[in-house]
């Protein structure tokens, strides 16, 4: 009977804890929810998941799969905490036992323009055909079957006019390698671009978190793959290898600029020629194309609209042109590698009004310390190799730089694929 009375103390003592333990999560959680409403970050960017209230049971499995956190639980039901920082990683909705997740596109704010596709992947326009994140599918494996599927479906037009190549392929994320993959084995003629230095889309973007692909993926000429977990680095060395055993083509740093209709084919103007195909396959991501400062010397090697490594700019001249989170987390980062003159970030505005508050806290310490410098209500004038021009409250000055990091957003190809004829559709928060 002792025996019993001590199993019982021993259990109370761990549901207690846990009650304990689960309540301080949700009120972590809920501070955190309410931070972001307060600093207008409570919308979604793009792909995310919506919770069914009646159906999730608190398990948490979802929010340990979240690689950016944008998950947590409150009051014992998952909710999006950080809706800004969620990146459509899709991994939510198979770890939930109880189907209480959905992924959808848009909030009933804000509306997400779809375009409208076939089953077959084909737009409204004829030999135009989307696959992958720009069609509303974020998901790795999804994305690749669909940059499949897309080439077997638009090979009958293999033959449709006269033109450089049979197929044209935008964008080298996972629908978009899948599909070079494709039309290889089934021996079109094939031109892939990439607008980066890099393969992978949107995962090359992922933080260095564990994603997850729990179902079998199949690309031709390499067959059925299976991870269960894999870091988004082992992803893109595994596709590296893919590229190299294979032998696909890609060209990269080639940004597309324009589709046009001629007789049976299409004209797709790039940033680097103009090549006819008789099929366009559009496999990029979301992202869309980096904004730029549009100033003399942007052209130049030493400017850069992505953070990679920080540590590549030890010892240099960094400015960093942007007011949004990213902005802050490159400059802070850049500004914590030893031997580093103060970095300057420059912003258009008077404030920074939509970041999360620990970014604003860790950049006021940078300040502090004499290791960032903030330039509001400035831009950009001019870049050259040694030196940066920046326009503060109508006053230009010169900066030593030797690095320039733009994050000022990206810009969707909307009012491209519109201009050629492609219809969407304004998705507010539906599947």
């Amino acid at each position: 009977m002792n025996y019993l009375y001590l199993y019982a103390a021993i259990a109370l003592v761990v549901v207690v804890l846990y009650a304990r333990r689960h309540a301080r999560i949700g009120k972590s959680n809920q501070a955190e929810l309410a931070e972001s409403i307060q600093n207008g970050l409570a919308e979604p960017p793009s792909l995310h998941p919506v919770v069914d209230p009646t159906r999730c049971i608190g398990s948490g499995s979802c929010t340990k799969v979240c690689p950016e956190n944008a998950l947590g639980l409150v009051n014992g039901k998952a909710v999006l905490i950080n809706a800004a920082h969620c990146i459509g990683h899709g991994a939510c909705l198979p770890a939930c036992p109880f189907d209480a997740i959905k992924l959808v596109f848009g909030t009933e704010k804000r509306g997400i323009d779809i375009p409208h596709i076939s089953p077959d992947f084909e737009t409204n326009v004829p030999g135009i055909f989307i696959a992958g994140e720009l069609g509303g599918m974020g998901l790795i494996r999804k994305a690749a079957q669909q940059g499949r599927e897309a080439i077997g479906a638009l090979r009958k037009r293999a033959n449709a006019g006269d033109a450089d190549f049979d197929v044209f392929i935008v964008g080298c994320g996972p629908a978009g390698l899948s599909a070079g993959l494709s039309a290889m084995h089934h021996q079109l003629r094939y031109k892939l671009i990439e607008q980066e230095d890099s393969l992978g889309g949107a995962v090359y973007h992922y933080p260095r978190q564990k994603i997850a692909m729990t179902a079998p993926v199949v690309l031709d000429l390499i067959g059925s793959v299976k991870f269960a977990e894999i870091s988004k680095e082992k992803l893109l060395e595994f596709w590296l290898g893919v590229v190299q055993k294979t032998g696909l083509q890609i060209a990269f740093r080639e940004r597309m600029e324009g589709i046009e209709k001629e007789g049976e084919h299409f004209v797709v103007s790039t940033s680097k020629g103009r090549y006819t195909a008789n099929s366009v396959l559009l496999s990029m991501g979301r992202r869309g194309t980096p904004r730029k400062l549009d100033v003399p010397g942007e052209e130049s090697h030493k400017v850069a609209y992505r953070l990679i490594d920080p540590a590549q700019y030890r010892g240099q001249s960094v400015l960093v042109v942007g007011g949004g989170d990213s902005a802050l987390e490159a400059a802070i980062a850049v500004a914590e590698q030893p031997d580093t003159p103060p970095v300057i970030l420059s912003y258009r505005s008077a404030a920074f009004s939509r970041v999360k508050q620990k970014n604003r806290t860790l950049l006021e310490q940078a300040q502090k310390a004499g290791r960032i410098q903030v330039l509001l209500n400035s831009g950009v004038g001019e870049i050259f190799d040694t030196e940066v021009e920046i326009e503060v409250d109508g006053q230009r000055q010169r900066y030593p730089n030797d690095v320039v990091i733009v994050c000022a957003g990206g810009l969707l190809p909307t009012p491209l694929l519109q201009k050629v004829g492609i219809s969407f559709e304004t998705k507010y928060g539906s599947e």
